[in-house]
């Protein structure tokens, strides 16, 4: 199994427990915790260290710094705790990827440009932190419409978002999603009138 594909599963088992809990106040404490650490780096906050590091894959455990696998757990789980927030519909779907989900965003021609030059800012950010505070903002733009996103996928993104030969297919996936789905949403809307 690649590491993606390890960072892909840990995330989802780790969004589907916190869901599993999300009616308890133990899980809304966790979900509380997590959105403390937004903006900050992986291992800085010791009340997250069990809920980031805890059973994970030794492959993808960096040796002094966190590692990229790291990074991107962290980053998609401190992001998912935001969008859960205040929430009754759970918030990760599978195959809403990031492109997807900005599509739905959009309601006018305005809309989906100021959508569009929000996701020039993520694909052209250049530090791991940089990405984090411009998913932020369309993570705060889905929320506030219950759009759903796959934080799994976005988790296996953002670890091979560090590679360069790597982004420049994320960059190009998540710009044909975001228009495969406007797309698919005119086409249907096409066929009801």
């Amino acid at each position: 199994m690649s590491k993606s594909d390890m960072v892909y599963r840990y995330t989802a088992s780790k969004i589907e427990y916190l869901h599993s809990i999300a009616d308890t106040g133990r899980g809304k404490g966790y979900l509380a915790e997590l959105r403390h650490g937004i903006g900050k780096k992986p291992g800085e906050l010791p009340s997250l260290w069990w809920l980031i590091f805890d059973r994970i894959d030794e492959e993808l455990k960096g040796s002094k710094c966190a590692s990229n696998a790291e990074w991107a757990v962290y980053t998609a789980l401190t992001l998912y705790s935001l969008h859960q927030q205040g929430n009754d519909r759970f918030m990760y779907e599978k195959g809403y990827t990031l492109g997807r989900a900005a599509y739905h965003i959009a309601n006018s021609s305005d809309d989906e440009e100021r959508v569009v030059n929000r996701l020039n800012l993520v694909v052209t950010s250049t530090t791991k932190e940089e990405l984090a505070y411009q998913l932020k903002s369309i993570v705060q733009l889905l929320k506030g419409k219950s759009i759903p996103l796959d934080y799994a996928k976005l988790a296996e993104e953002l670890y091979r978002f560090n590679y360069p030969e790597q982004a420049a297919d994320i960059k190009l996936s998540w710009g044909r999603d975001f228009y495969s789905e406007k797309y698919k949403t005119e086409k249907d809307n096409s066929k009801g009138e």
